[in-house]
């Protein structure tokens, strides 16, 4: 197979620059097609891989609001970009505490990767639970929906504009040479107003937004829940959060597409906005270690440290720490947690309900 980065070098110069947008897009595809990405032999390490407290928390949380929505069946449980399936079988054992609710569930997972799906379809085999896949959410089957999306939204690809003297211009992957460079669309995007500071860069984050309000326009139909949890910041803000990871390492961007893991800090207050737009209510955002605070994070830990090894306990501990902890760099603190429900759902737990944000610029 001809490597990526060779397929990227003719086509940009038989058609010229393309935007970053397309650029992350053809690298995630090629990334994603073929291989498991996750755990120590993998590139990252997500939440639900480090402990089952994160996927059992998640499952008390998915079970609190079926009640409110008062139980209905059947519920799509749904899944956006589940990994190794590790969070959905720790929620559905933790969802085994209400059997009225593994009756009414069938599970739908989101997913484009062959090499991903045979894995979900491994760990979830024992579930006991009907299980489809699907490439796109708008084919999951209508009705009340309850979906989870851990670490999805900062996968998709964003557009970027830099700050010049002419407005905001759109940021592009070009040659020089036989390498991959940065550059800039010459005429000025004229949706944005006159950048303030040169220099700045905008991420716009279309395809989150667009997926945001096709999730938030079905919940607020046919009723439910969306639980979204990330890396990320509450904007408006400004700058470039482009970053690729190869074997727990930050790498060049460019310097090896469609090899390395590309991300960027998802912008909640731009999805909080999207969907208060579909009339749905929006709770939080908050930090996840805030969030699995109120869950009870402690108190699982503390249950399970009773029948653990010491060994066992001290594994406990650390994946505790490392899920909470706070500080900037820390996944307590960098990761934040949103909340959609039908309007007749007023609270929920773990998070405050928000007043919709004012429009961006």
């Amino acid at each position: 197979m001809k490597a990526l980065a060779d397929t990227l070098r003719e086509m940009i110069a038989l058609e010229g620059p393309i935007p970053v947008e397309r650029y992350m897009n053809l690298c995630l595809r090629h990334y994603y097609a073929s291989r498991d990405p996750l755990g120590e032999a993998g590139d990252f390490t997500t939440a639900p891989e480090i402990s089952q407290m994160f996927g059992e928390l998640v499952g008390l949380w998915v079970l609190e609001l079926w009640h409110a929505m008062g139980r209905p069946s059947p519920v799509r449980l749904v899944e956006l970009g589940p990994g190794r399936g590790t969070l959905m079988a720790d929620l559905l054992r933790a969802a085994r505490l209400l059997p009225d609710f593994g009756k009414a569930a069938t599970v739908h997972l989101v997913e484009t990767s062959p090499a991903l799906r045979q894995r979900q379809q491994t760990a979830l085999a024992s579930s006991g639970s009907p299980i489809a896949w699907h490439d796109d959410i708008g084919e999951v089957p209508q009705g009340p929906m309850l979906l989870v999306a851990n670490e999805f939204f900062d996968a998709l690809p964003v557009r970027q504009f830099v700050a010049t003297e002419r407005g905001w211009c759109e940021r592009l992957v070009g040659l020089d040479g036989e390498n991959l460079i940065f550059g800039l669309r010459p005429e000025p995007e004229r949706a944005f107003s006159n950048p303030l500071r040169l220099g700045d860069i905008l991420e716009w984050p279309a395809a989150s937004l667009a997926i945001m309000k096709s999730l938030s326009r079905r919940i607020a139909r046919d009723g439910g829940a969306a639980l979204i949890i990330d890396y990320g910041y509450w904007g408006p803000a400004f700058g470039d959060t482009l970053q690729a990871l190869k074997k727990h390492a930050f790498v060049d961007p460019l310097s090896e597409p469609g090899e390395a893991d590309l991300t960027t800090h998802v912008d909640f207050q731009r999805l909080a906005q999207a969907a208060a737009e579909e009339r749905v209510r929006v709770h939080g955002v908050s930090s996840q270690g805030d969030f699995l605070a109120a869950l009870g994070i402690e108190a699982r830990a503390a249950a399970l440290k009773k029948r653990a090894t010491p060994a066992q306990a001290e594994d406990i501990d650390r994946a505790l720490a490392r899920l909470t902890e706070r500080g900037p760099k820390a996944m307590g603190d960098l990761f934040k947690v949103l909340a959609v429900t039908h309007e007749s759902i007023e609270a929920v737990p773990g998070l405050a309900t928000r007043s919709p944000p004012p429009p961006q610029p």
